[in-house]
């Protein structure tokens, strides 16, 4: 079972994650692309790095907008590591 972050923890880790947002047990950021065709390219992508990690984000996708939302289950809905590890690999996604 993950421990979950402190929020002062979050707060720092968040500082390397521009437009990520902490708020409801969870850390969030909404994506914007040219296109529907790219925003659902960006959403299999993470699909492939989710399953490697074993953390699966809420995604919600809207044409070309694409909301991102982590927390962790296991240790009731709080963000963890684990979260933070995912968003860091989906803002690299992001940024190439």
């Amino acid at each position: 079972m993950a421990d979950p972050l402190s929020t002062d923890e979050i707060t720092q880790q968040l500082e390397d994650l521009p437009g990520w947002e902490h708020r409801d047990d969870k850390v969030s950021k909404e994506f914007t692309f040219e296109n529907f065709r790219d925003a659902m390219g960006f959403i299999t992508r993470i699909s492939y790095e989710a399953e490697e990690q074993v953390h699966h984000p809420e995604i919600f996708n809207v044409y070309n907008t694409v909301n991102i939302s982590l927390s962790t289950h296991d240790a009731g809905g709080k963000v963890t590591e684990k979260d933070m590890m995912l968003a860091k690999t989906i803002e690299s996604l992001y940024n190439n």
